[in-house]
C-alpha cells in the first residue's frame, strides 16, 4: 500500500510525524534524481493549480516554490501582496477566497502574523502550505536543512547540530529544533543572551553563549541571519554587528582552529561578513548551496505528497 502523509495541510514541523518526514525525504531522493535528468520535469501535477501567496518579501523561497511547482507540470499563480487589493484594505480571507473562486487546489503561503496558515486552513478548501509565518514556523526550509544533513554525514540521528544566532525572531530555528528533534539529532542554540528565548530549554535543547565551545561540541553549525526587520527597534540586542560578527561570526580563523571539521550550513540570505564570512561560505565544509538545491527537491515532495493526499481524500 501507498505510504501518505497523516496531514491535509503542512502548517509546521510540529504537526509532522517521524513517518512524515522521512515520506518527505524519500520522495525528495527520487525528485533530485529527476532534477539530474536532462529534462527536468514530470507530469505527476498537470491537473492542479497552486496560488503562491507571498505578503512578506521573499525572493529565494519564492522562486524554490514556484520552481517545484513548474517540474511538477502543476499551474502556477503568483500572488504580490505590494502589488495587490491587499494595499486597498482587502482581508487576508477575501484575498483568498477570490483566488479560490479561481479553482486552486493548493495555496503556498508566507504571512508576517503566526497562526495565518491555521487561519486559512480552517476556514478554506485547499491544501496549505506555511512558506513562513511570522517568527512562529518556516517548515519546509527546516526539512530541507535536515534532509542537506542526512545527505552529507548519512543520517541525522545522533548528530550534534548547534543553530547560531537571533533565536528569538526566527521561525527557522523553532521548525529546525522539531525537525532535528523527532530525526534524534542533540540540538544546541547559541548566541547572546538577548536573542535567546527564555526557558526554550523545556524543549528539550542546551544553551551555550560561547561560540567557540558549541562549535567544539558540533557536528553542524547552521548559522542563522540576524533578523533585523522583525526586531523591535527600540531594543538594542547587542551592541553594533561588528561587535555581535566579532562574537558570534564564524570566520576560517575560528573555523580552522577547531579540533575536527564540521558542516556549515546557512538558511540565506547571507549577511556576508556579520553572521559568517565568505571564505567560509564558500569553503569545502559550507553545505549552503547543497541545501538551495535540496530546497527544490523537498518542496516538489511536499507538494507532491499533500495533492496526492487530497486525490486520495476526494475519491
Amino acid at each position: 500500500m501507498e505510504k501518505k502523509l497523516s496531514v491535509d495541510h503542512l502548517l509546521g514541523i510540529k504537526d509532522l510525524t517521524k513517518e512524515d518526514i522521512e515520506l518527505i525525504f524519500s520522495q525528495a531522493d527520487e525528485f533530485k534524481e529527476v532534477l539530474n535528468r536532462p529534462i527536468k520535469k514530470v507530469p505527476s501535477l498537470r491537473d492542479i493549480t497552486v496560488a503562491n501567496l507571498f505578503f512578506e518579501n521573499s525572493t529565494r523561497t519564492r522562486l524554490s516554490f514556484e520552481l517545484a511547482e513548474k517540474r511538477l507540470s502543476a499551474d502556477v499563480v503568483n500572488f504580490s501582496a505590494s502589488t495587490s487589493s491587499v494595499k486597498k484594505g482587502e482581508t487576508l480571507i477575501d484575498t483568498v477566497n477570490n483566488i479560490l473562486a479561481m479553482k486552486v487546489d493548493m495555496v503556498v503561503m508566507r504571512h508576517s502574523a503566526p497562526g495565518s496558515c491555521l487561519f486559512l486552513s480552517q476556514h478554506i478548501d485547499a491544501a496549505i502550505v506555511n512558506a513562513g509565518d511570522g517568527t512562529h514556523e518556516h517548515p519546509t526550509q527546516a526539512l530541507l536543512d535536515a534532509y542537506s544533513i542526512r545527505e552529507k554525514l548519512g543520517s541525522v540521528k545522533g548528530k550534534k547540530v548547534v543553530i547560531v544566532g537571533d533565536i528569538t525572531h526566527s521561525r527557522v530555528a523553532i521548525s529546525n529544533i522539531y525537525c532535528l528533534q523527532k530525526l534524534g539529532a542533540q540540538v544546541m542554540v547559541c548566541g547572546p543572551t538577548t536573542l535567546i528565548p527564555r526557558h526554550i530549554e523545556k524543549m528539550g535543547v542546551l544553551v551555550e553563549h560561547n561560540l567557540m565551545k558549541a562549535l567544539e561540541w558540533c557536528d553542524v553549525a547552521n548559522m542563522l541571519r540576524i533578523q533585523l526587520e522583525r526586531q523591535d527597534v527600540n531594543v538594542s540586542y547587542f551592541p553594533s554587528l561588528r561587535e555581535y560578527s566579532m562574537q558570534y561570526g564564524l570566520d576560517k580563523k575560528k573555523l580552522d582552529s577547531l579540533s575536527k571539521k564540521i558542516v556549515v550550513m546557512h538558511p540565506g540570505p547571507i549577511n556576508r561578513g556579520v553572521e559568517i564570512t565568505s571564505d567560509v561560505a564558500d569553503s569545502d565544509q559550507s553545505i549552503i548551496l547543497d541545501q538551495v538545491e535540496n530546497g527544490v527537491a523537498i518542496r516538489m515532495a511536499v507538494i507532491y505528497l499533500l495533492a496526492q493526499r487530497r486525490r486520495g481524500t476526494a475519491e
